[in-house]
């Protein structure tokens, strides 16, 4: 079947059922086509990252997460997700900044939550 948008748009919402069913690594591949064809979608590359993290494939998720962030640093999901990301890969510090950085764009309760702000910002862990 040759490539053509109305198939990326197909692959597109495909790879969504395909996270949603957990098959992360399905999704992936049928985001790869769409990226390579259209770099600058932010929507997809999220996509991606989310299912990079499902499958957790954590770095190459965490290079996902950050390029949505460069195009969108207003994104408190990328933040939130991003921050998973860090926790998940025994990174605390750098996850704390982007729960905040989350929280701070968007005061859902999860979001503050994982901010944690009532246990002082800045203070070294012991």
């Amino acid at each position: 079947m040759p490539e053509n948008p109305e198939t990326h748009v197909i692959d597109y919402r495909a790879a969504e059922q395909l996270l949603a069913a957990r098959d992360p690594r399905g999704a992936v591949k049928l985001l790869d086509s769409v990226i390579a064809s259209h770099p600058e979608n932010t929507a997809a590359r999220l996509l991606r990252a989310r299912a990079f993290f499902a499958a957790a494939q954590l770095r190459p998720a965490e290079l996902e997460f950050e390029l949505v962030l460069e195009r969108e640093p207003d994104n408190a999901f990328a933040h939130f997700a991003l921050a998973r990301t860090f926790e998940r890969s025994g990174r605390p510090e750098l996850a704390q900044r982007h729960f905040r950085l989350a929280a701070a764009l968007d005061p859902k309760p999860e979001y503050l939550r994982a901010a944690r702000f009532d246990e002082g910002a800045g203070a070294p862990e012991a």
